[in-house]
């Protein structure tokens, strides 16, 4: 995929899932009329399971912990939370030229984990089965959730990286529609290294410079 020179860098604390939604609707319709350039949005949500229209019933939580919501990207059903890093993409793909976007963040979002010193891989797909894309570890812990949209050329939605994420939630329902996917988080990896997590601010800091914005 082509670069281009400049993704903005956009740092907002915890919104609600319901008005992230509201707003990056504008920022994508802004996007397409060339009123912002690329963007890169970090946040943060207040507990909730978004699903898509593909999620099957059975996968989702019989007892309402936190609330469920229905999302237009792509993906199954996966749980945002205190402790972890949302990334959203409104990206003109017109401009960038051809190329996979979802390798692209995939890729990126390794780079980030390797420059905050922890090693993660992206997987591929066999024919048929259920996507795996993300972020994993090598032993196959998911670390990173990838769940976009593209709409005339333009991207939304985009990632959900783990930093001190409660684990537990993740074992109420079906995760990203893996049976028994394990998720794990950089302060699990980082207590396996016998060192600190690092800090959220030092986890944006390496997002951005990764995906290229600032």
């Amino acid at each position: 995929m082509r670069a281009v020179d400049c993704v903005e860098r956009v740092d907002l604390g915890e919104v609600p899932y319901e008005d992230a939604v509201r707003d990056m609707t504008d920022w994508v319709a802004r996007r397409r009329a060339g009123e912002i350039p690329d963007r890169l949005v970090l946040l943060s949500h207040p507990p909730v399971i978004t699903y898509g229209s593909r999620t099957p019933p059975a996968e989702l939580p019989a007892g309402l912990t936190v609330p469920l919501v229905p999302v237009d990207r792509g993906g199954q059903a996966t749980y945002h939370g205190p402790g972890q890093l949302i990334g959203y993409l409104v990206l003109n793909l017109r401009e960038r030229g051809p190329g996979d976007i979802v390798r692209w963040v995939e890729n990126g979002l390794i780079a980030a984990c390797a420059d905050l010193g922890f090693e993660t891989v992206r997987r591929d797909t066999p024919p048929g089965a259920q996507s795996l894309v993300g972020v994993w570890t090598p032993d196959g812990r998911k670390l990173v959730s990838i769940g976009m949209r593209i709409r005339g050329g333009v991207t939304s939605h985009g990632f959900a990286l783990n930093i001190t994420s409660d684990l537990v939630e993740f074992t109420r329902f079906v995760a990203c529609g893996l049976p028994g996917v394990a998720m794990t988080s950089l302060a699990e990896l980082a207590a396996e290294q016998g060192r600190p997590a690092p800090a959220e601010q030092e986890v944006r800091d390496a997002v951005a410079r990764a995906l290229g914005a600032r």
